[in-house]
């Protein structure tokens, strides 16, 4: 009995040169494809990558200059200057095609997927409604998603492998391009760590190459002098996060008036830097009717802003450093705490061993 010849799927029409010609097609670029993988590394001429970066579309504004389509970027600040705040407003933004006063929207319209870690559903109805009542109506492409507090973690899975698994589900499901985390301590324990910092950067950026992304990601700074410039050492995990991102920019709080904040431009790679210590945003903070929003009022300068040091608060500052030089930290490690240079801190312990001396 003789047997079935089974024929390869791509050459049913065996009549059909075309058939030929395609398979033969798919094996040139196969074969070209194994010359460019060096192991890790894909390796060909700038030309070719140039030639291949051509064919995709130019990076457009989501949000001015300080975010870009297909950008994981970082917004950070201290707590209570309103990052979520701003947060919402960008996805309304782009949800809505309608960009924010003093910064260019050149995307089209597009679905937004925001990741809510901070709020609940009562204190986002607060934020979007006039005393619960005459609530804003949100674009329906705009989606929210929060933690389920009785959802079953699967016994072989920690937190973190089945949160990062739940939000690329979340992803599909919506078919959503740009996506907001609110924040990153939610994603890992310890993001002001070094080694937890890199695997979360990494996850991220492969969830942006895989599904085409742009992410905004939401994060916390620790305590800072306000009398010093934002700076990208301001950020928790700075070193590792700020080499990982494609953007960052930070809100800052102005000691002009409690209800004004600015917003500094810490990194970028598809512009130059605009929003930066001479030109930032100044915004307000304010609930006309039922949206609590950032309403734009001019450009200024960081030092406007800034709490000017009294007397007092320098010696008092410099107390501090020479309490932590007793206890064994390093001029550069009490340089990083107060956000100044080694030099200044060597500067502090000289004037306060010549001021000894001179008693």
């Amino acid at each position: 009995m003789s047997k079935a010849i089974k024929i390869n799927p791509k050459f049913d029409d065996l009549d059909n040169p075309e058939t030929y010609i395609n398979h033969f097609q798919e094996l040139k670029q196969d074969a070209e494809k194994q010359k460019e993988n060096k192991g890790l590394f894909k390796v060909k001429p700038v030309n070719q990558w140039i030639e291949q970066a051509k064919k995709r579309p130019i990076p457009k504004m989501l949000f001015g200059e300080l975010w870009f389509e297909n950008e994981l970027c970082i917004l950070f600040a201290d707590t209570n200057l309103g990052k979520s705040i701003l947060g919402v407003q960008i996805g309304r933004s782009i949800s809505t095609g309608v960009r924010i006063s003093g910064f260019k929207l050149e995307a089209e319209k597009q679905k937004v997927l925001y990741f809510d870690f901070e709020l609940s559903d009562k204190q986002l109805e607060n934020r979007y409604s006039v005393n619960f009542k005459q609530h804003y109506i949100f674009n329906d492409g705009f989606y929210r998603a929060e933690i389920d507090p009785d959802i079953d973690i699967p016994e072989n899975q920690s937190f973190e492998n089945f949160l990062n698994q739940s939000l690329e589900q979340s992803i599909i499901k919506t078919g959503a391009k740009i996506l907001i985390i609110d924040n990153l301590t939610y994603l890992k324990n310890e993001t002001e760590k070094a080694k937890d910092a890199l695997p979360l950067m990494k996850h991220l950026k492969a969830l942006k190459s895989k599904y085409g992304l742009s992410i905004l990601a939401l994060a916390h700074t620790p305590k800072r002098d306000l009398s010093k410039p934002i700076s990208r050492n301001d950020l928790a995990g700075s070193k590792m996060l700020i080499n990982f991102v494609d953007s960052c920019f930070s809100i800052g709080e102005s000691f002009q008036d409690k209800n004004l904040r600015y917003i500094k431009q810490i990194k970028a790679r598809n512009t130059e830097i605009i929003f930066d210590a001479e030109n930032v945003a100044v915004c307000r903070v304010h609930k006309p009717h039922n949206f609590l929003e950032f309403e734009f009022i001019d450009y200024g300068t960081e030092r406007e802003h800034l709490k000017q040091l009294t007397e007092n608060d320098k010696e008092n500052r410099i107390l501090e450093a020479l309490e932590l030089k007793s206890k064994g930290l390093s001029n550069v490690q009490i340089a990083n705490q107060f956000n100044v240079s080694e030099g200044a801190v060597r500067k502090w312990i000289k004037k306060h061993s010549d001021n000894e001396l001179l008693k």
